[in-house]
């Protein structure tokens, strides 16, 4: 149900698919990566307290009372100025009687406005998860993108949030270094993700919105090639305890399990998805051509 005019598009996790979804800030404050064509129409901006005081206001309180879950958009809800954000928690607590969850998007650059003390004091406040897009453990890639932070600096700032108590969903992309740097994105990625060893873990495959500049810089994966990818990463995975998801709209394989418990049936499923894939060598050599061209 709407109960507000949201500033279109608006974008939230699969997992959020039930959450009632509040627009406290439009856009993304790192607006500037390459690959990325969520936010390209939106000015960041923080919408004031009054106004989002107001429309949680609009609710119906027999309506909130059926909601547990919250997910404050648009796509760097974390970078929103501590004390504020605070007061807006507040106030989901109090209006929301059945709350459990707040999620929201997190950037590297919204983590480093936070300490471990200030993301404590949002999980306190029912702010149980973060979803943070890493798209690659490749610093050369991610040099590409133009992600605007290291691989180990990213790993820092969510090293943070853990230590704070929040559940880390992280993401990357499949097909995102192109031809040239496959191999690399794919061990470097894996080789981060076993470190921070994060509750979930989701690949997504690279694919077209807004971002055909970006196509021009890289080779891109053909329909095998991107399943190889994806085997070097599921083979060197090594989180302590890791829920893996390839499910997103633009995958071409599906996966599902826990890392270890699931490790050699994820791993065995993606070789024969490849065996597959080589006995249709037209299907195997075409690049995959599925974009948004919405917004």
């Amino acid at each position: 149900m709407y109960y507000f005019n949201y500033e279109e598009p608006v974008f939230r996790p699969p997992s959020e698919a039930r959450s009632l979804i509040l627009q406290i800030t439009i856009g993304c404050s790192q607006n500037q990566c390459r690959f990325c064509g969520m936010y390209k129409m939106k000015r960041f901006h923080c919408r004031s307290v009054d106004d989002i005081a107001a429309e949680i206001e609009m609710i119906p309180a027999a309506h909130r009372a059926q909601y547990q879950r919250v997910f404050l958009a648009d796509g760097d809800a974390l970078v929103y100025p501590q004390d504020d954000l605070l007061k807006i928690l507040d106030y989901l607590n109090v209006k929301f009687p059945r709350l459990t969850r707040v999620g929201m998007y997190a950037s590297p650059r919204s983590l480093t406005t936070k300490d471990v003390t200030e993301l404590q004091q949002l999980r306190e406040r029912k702010v149980r998860i973060l979803y943070f897009g890493l798209e690659s453990g490749d610093d050369l890639t991610l040099q590409l993108v133009n992600k605007g932070y290291s691989a180990a600096e990213m790993l820092e700032q969510c090293e943070k949030a853990k230590t704070a108590g929040m559940k880390l969903s992280i993401t990357a992309i499949l097909g995102l270094a192109g031809r040239e740097r496959s191999s690399e994105h794919a061990f470097a990625t894996a080789e981060w993700i076993s470190r921070l060893s994060p509750e979930y873990f989701s690949l997504l495959t690279m694919f077209r919105r807004h971002n055909d500049d970006y196509f021009d810089l890289i080779v891109p994966l053909k329909n095998g090639e991107i399943i190889e990818e994806a085997l070097r990463i599921v083979r060197n995975l090594q989180p302590n305890k890791t829920i893996l998801r390839s499910n997103h709209v633009s995958n071409i394989l599906n996966l599902a399990g826990s890392y270890p418990k699931d490790r050699e049936r994820i791993i065995a499923q993606t070789e024969a998805a490849l065996i597959e894939a080589r006995r249709d060598p037209d299907w195997f050599d075409r690049v995959p051509d599925y974009g948004e061209a919405y917004y």
